[in-house]
């Protein structure tokens, strides 16, 4: 029966535990040179409805280290782009590919895609969860700190898709999480009440002072993101006081980590000397989307 990634919350403690511990062997065994051809005679197809950097090229390159071909996919040069429907897409990619990655808008469009391939799907992005990012985060922490568990996590700025998914993992992952967003820009609310069922630990307060007090990582993203660049000039207004500067940081613990999924844009949501400072772990975490997405392929495309 296959499996796809489209959420944290479609795993258990012990299965994304898995991903992370082959994590650690893939990304051994590349800094080894050793050969780990795990999707040999794999072809990946690799859909953006939105722009990329970071998730283009860790994928692609990740499909190659893994001995498979990737294959990237423009929705404005394909036909999903004219407006063929989601579920034929998905029927025929199933019938050529071996495995699917998407990054698009609407959570809505990678669970149908899923529900009508029958080959694994991962959630590359959506408005609503950004999974791959969330993992490579919390295996540069256990690089780190040796662990994710008994550390407090802070969230500063939009509760967006990164602040959703940072919900899904604390209440799977047993950790504390404080999120500080403004009023009117909390993360869902379903997914808050999900994880308050999982008796997850959190915290969600408009005060990010609150929110970094004695924190051991601290986590921030755009304040406006793809698809919001209207609203730039509003919400500058609604984050002001959010940003993550050297103020901030001296609330949290002294060996704290900084986290960003980047881009940045220096001077809002952080400042260059935080992301610059020896608190900063975002270039280790930034490589690390390489490796884990080849766990998470590894694991679902056999």
């Amino acid at each position: 029966m296959k499996r796809d990634f489209l959420a944290l919350s479609q795993f258990s403690k012990d299965e994304l535990d898995n991903l992370f511990a082959l994590t650690a062997e893939l990304k051994l065994r590349q800094k080894q040179g050793v050969e780990h051809s795990l999707l040999k005679g794999k072809s990946i197809a690799l859909i953006f409805e939105k722009s990329s950097t970071r998730t283009r090229i860790s994928f692609e390159v990740g499909v190659y280290q893994l001995g498979g071909q990737p294959l990237f996919i423009s929705s404005g040069t394909s036909q999903m782009g004219r407006g063929e429907p989601i579920k034929d897409t998905a029927r025929v990619m199933a019938r050529y590919c071996d495995g699917v990655m998407i990054r698009t808008y609407g959570q809505e469009i990678v669970d149908e895609f899923a529900a009508y391939c029958d080959k694994p799907v991962i959630n590359g992005l959506t408005d609503k969860f950004h999974p791959c990012q969330i993992m490579a985060d919390l295996f540069t922490v256990m690089e780190h700190k040796g662990g994710y568990e008994g550390l407090t996590y802070a969230w500063i700025g939009d509760g967006n898709n990164m602040a959703n998914t940072w919900i899904e993992a604390a209440a799977i992952l047993g950790f504390e999480l404080r999120l500080a967003c403004p009023k009117g820009y909390e993360p869902d609310p379903g997914v808050m009440e999900w994880a308050k069922g999982k008796g997850a630990k959190l915290l969600l307060t408009t005060n990010p002072k609150e929110a970094v007090a004695g924190a051991d990582v601290l986590n921030t993203d755009v304040w406006a993101s793809m698809g919001q660049e209207a609203e730039q000039k509003v919400r500058e207004q609604a984050f002001a006081g959010y940003c993550l500067d050297d103020s901030l940081l001296a609330l949290a613990k002294p060996d704290c980590l900084v986290l960003h999924c980047l881009p940045a844009h220096r001077g809002e949501e952080i400042s260059d000397s935080v992301i610059e400072g020896k608190n900063s772990v975002v270039w280790d975490e930034a490589e690390n989307r390489l490796h884990v997405q080849k766990a998470i392929m590894a694991s679902l495309i056999t």
